[in-house]
């Protein structure tokens, strides 16, 4: 079955949240990872990410320091709290199955995949960007192949058995500043989701990807621009209430010190579809700033 698919979804996903019937004391399956980019980018990289792209930090939202992420930038991950209750969340979901269309993979969390929202954030990431290719033998290859034709569910149902992945995600949970947290729901109070472009021609569009939603939610034109088409939906989101201050951003782009973007082999569609971006590749590394948006304490699960 494709993700194009949706009469056998279920129309309510179930998310962990706060979840009463679970105690202090249950262990995660997948524990939350820290907000922090070179985690998420070793972690990328031993699972297939090619070492041509890594995990960025955005530092603020002002263009002087959006000039020093490496370019192109490819995707969004965004670490958040919600404000909105639990109770209405669902009513407020914005997600579609008759979106599942607008982007080439997307798949559910479910509470067996209790705090795996950071890597399933990546996923999203990584498997809609067009210039990306992971190398088929790899963890992410295998599941990329062994769930081309699954449905939002199915890919969830794969991701929950593959012991493998599961593996290598605690060895990465327990990684970075801030102390593990294997436990304890209540502790853990941030998500992460992901912003990628529509696969339609030209990908104009901003589509966002949360597994704990019904499907993606469509935001709207972005001229292309990934990046600051993100920072809009979540500024707009902070002057709606809907989360706090409490965040950060990350950005699935090129390394830095790739500089001759040829070697990706990007074809033609590819080259136009980010050519503003792709040209500032050459521009090389840039000096990091201090940390204006990321809090290194913020461990985030599905929260």
């Amino acid at each position: 079955m494709s993700d194009a698919d949706p009469n056998n979804e279920p129309a309510v996903i179930e998310d962990s949240t706060n979840n009463n019937n679970d105690t202090e004391e249950t262990k995660f399956s997948w524990p939350p990872l820290e907000s922090n980019p070179e985690v998420f980018t070793t972690y990328l990289q031993s699972i297939g990410l090619p070492t041509t792209f890594s995990i960025g930090e955005v530092f603020g939202f002002d263009e002087d320091l959006l000039a020093f992420l490496p370019q192109p930038v490819l995707g969004i991950i965004v670490c958040y709290e919600r404000l909105i209750p639990k109770s209405e969340q669902r009513a407020q979901d914005k997600g579609r199955q008759e979106d599942y269309d607008q982007v080439d993979f997307y798949m559910h969390q479910s509470k067996v995949l209790d705090n795996a929202c950071g890597i399933i954030a990546c996923l999203h990431a990584v498997f809609n960007s067009p210039v990306v290719s992971v190398d088929p033998s790899s963890v992410l290859g295998k599941f990329r192949q062994d769930t081309t034709k699954s449905t939002p569910a199915e890919k969830c149902q794969a991701l929950e058995q593959n012991t493998e992945f599961q593996n290598i995600h605690r060895t990465h949970a327990a990684k970075g500043q801030s102390a593990a947290i294997t436990s304890g729901q209540s502790k853990v109070v941030h998500h992460f989701i992901a912003y990628v472009l529509d696969n339609k021609e030209g990908g104009g569009k901003l589509v966002e990807l949360d597994g704990t939603k019904a499907g993606p939610v469509v935001v709207g034109d972005c001229d292309g621009d990934v990046l600051r088409g993100s920072i809009r939906e979540v500024r707009g989101k902070l002057e709606r209430g809907e989360i706090s201050e409490s965040l950060s951003m990350m950005t699935l782009n090129l390394a830095a010190g790739v500089r001759q973007w040829e070697k990706l082999s990007l074809s033609m569609t590819i080259l136009n579809k980010t050519a503003r971006e792709v040209a500032n590749v050459m521009g090389g590394p840039k000096q990091r700033q201090p940390y204006l948006v990321r809090d290194c304490n913020l461990l985030s699960g599905s929260q």
